[in-house]
């Protein structure tokens, strides 16, 4: 079997991301870039990626520079078309050589991670197998879910949104970025009405939004003035590469710290393991290096003795994913759930991921288990 084709597919739904004024949902994703890569063997593997979709389309469809052994400017379909989709291990080394001129993070790591993805589902589809399966562990059946949403820009409208969730099945939220971080006082009564709603069995967490420039001392003081309102985890409290200043809050407070949504590779995630001393990690699939660089992540944790929580805003495809990548790991806590109300987050695959009394159920079927909705893909593609 060979790859014959690899192509990005720029999809863009209506409205434009916006913090809500209210209690509604917020819209999301507007933009998105769709992996799609064809084998010989008539099999096809599928990735979101949460990216600016037209330059990871420029990255992908590069022409070839050099020949072969001196790759560094690549294109990165010219590296993996004619070879076998099945060594995911040696093509993500090929892809990442190939680019190390104009890529080794940013915008080249995240469409090698979504092209990367794409392959683990062709390899699932191939063996007839779910994609933890071929990873190595299918540890759980179910992952518990976390509703994953913005800040409400008053305490009634958080707990109107709040208690939506919890409606819906949901035991565990987070709210995010929005209008935290504009007034300290303002951000602790948003987050103490959003705990009065959730009561005392459901878990809230914090994204603080990275945006926020913060010091440390400011991070902890933020952190220390949410903590008796028992966040689970409190989320990107500073700038990402941050390293000296993430271990200097991980160390004085008592609330998990969690970092690494924008982190990439297993070189960066060993930083954040080894210098930021981050409690928790969130990899994101469409960023982090794909499938492959995420189980050696997962490895590195367990050997660290923490968790591995990872991020999954997009669309169902990364959500299936994310549910592989936890139904690997031994100690899996929670799975992101995007609530956002755009049709790209759950009408991509033809037969949605649905939450049921709480929890997501780890595709069965081969390969990542979604079902690509051509139709959706169609009528919201522009290039």
């Amino acid at each position: 079997m060979k790859i014959t084709n690899v192509e990005v597919l720029v999809l863009k739904s209506p409205g434009l991301y916006r913090s809500p004024e209210a209690d509604e949902e917020a819209v999301g994703p507007t933009y998105m870039g769709l992996v799609k890569v064809t084998t010989d063997a008539g099999i096809v593997g599928y990735s979101d990626m949460e990216t600016s979709a037209p330059v990871a389309k420029a990255a992908v469809e590069a022409p070839q520079w050099s020949e072969p052994g001196m790759e560094c400017f690549e294109g990165l379909a010219s590296l993996v078309v004619g070879e076998n989709p099945l060594e995911v291990e040696r093509l993500w080394y090929k892809m990442y050589r190939g680019s190390i001129y104009y890529g080794r993070r940013g915008v080249a790591i995240q469409a090698i991670s979504a092209i990367d993805i794409a392959l683990w589902d062709i390899c699932g589809k191939f063996y007839g197998q779910p994609v933890c399966v071929l990873m190595g562990a299918r540890w759980h059946e179910k992952i518990r879910a976390y509703a994953s949403t913005l800040f409400r820009p008053t305490p009634d409208a958080m707990q109107s949104a709040t208690k939506r969730y919890l409606d819906q099945g949901f035991t565990a939220i987070k709210f995010g970025w929005g209008v935290f971080g504009e007034d300290p006082r303002r951000d602790v009564e948003l987050v103490a009405a959003a705990r009065q709603a959730m009561g005392d069995r459901n878990d809230l967490l914090i994204d603080t939004g990275w945006f926020v420039d913060r010091t440390p001392k400011q991070a902890i003081n933020v952190v220390r003035s949410l903590e008796p309102h028992r966040p689970f985890f409190i989320e990107e409290i500073l700038n990402p590469e941050d390293y000296d200043g993430y271990r200097q809050v991980a160390e004085a407070v008592d609330t998990p710290i969690a970092c690494g949504e924008q982190e990439a590779t297993e070189w960066g995630f060993r930083e954040l393991i080894e210098r930021a001393k981050v409690d928790i990690l969130q990899p994101d699939l469409t960023r982090c290096g794909g499938l492959t660089v995420a189980r050696k992540i997962v490895h590195m944790a367990e050997r660290a003795n923490i968790h591995v929580i990872p991020h999954s805003w997009s669309s169902d495809l990364l959500t299936a994913a994310s549910l592989h990548l936890n139904a690997f790991q031994r100690r899996a806590v929670l799975v992101e759930f995007n609530t956002a109300s755009g049709p790209l987050s759950r009408e991509l695959g033809k037969d949605p991921i649905k939450l049921e009394d709480g929890y997501l159920k780890v595709p069965e079927a081969p390969g990542l288990g979604v079902e690509v909705n051509e139709e959706l893909i169609a009528k919201y593609r522009i290039a």
